[in-house]
């Protein structure tokens, strides 16, 4: 999926049980922490997010950017965002509903990281 960003800031940090998740920058520069290793992206730039590892990225650029964001398998991640719709999630926000979550494999670990 692709994420576009305008607004500093990401979603908190969590990890999948049996998700891998890809990052690849696409436009403007992202953080991405996985476990203890923080790492900045430009576009080009990628890294992975493996299972079972805590992660979470933030959008940090001055200009707009896009995130190209791949989950294998994909499955519950689908599902997840799906319901996330069906709730009125709007465009741009981050669920830190660690119940919710936990429902779709994940597992809320902690707050966003913060950009400034």
């Amino acid at each position: 999926m692709e994420q576009s960003n305008q607004v500093k800031g990401g979603p908190p940090r969590h990890l999948h049980h049996d998700v891998d998740e890809l990052f690849y920058a696409l436009e403007g520069e992202y953080i991405v922490e996985v476990g203890s290793e923080r790492l900045h992206l430009k576009p080009g730039d990628c890294v992975l997010g493996p299972r079972e590892i805590p992660h979470a990225w933030a959008f940090a650029g001055g200009s707009p950017g896009r995130l190209l964001i791949s989950f294998a398998p994909a499955g519950k991640m689908e599902a997840f965002f799906n319901e996330r719709e069906k709730r009125g999630s709007k465009p741009g926000s981050y669920t830190n509903d660690p119940a919710f979550m936990r429902a779709f494999g994940m597992e809320h670990i902690g707050p966003p990281l913060v950009v400034e």
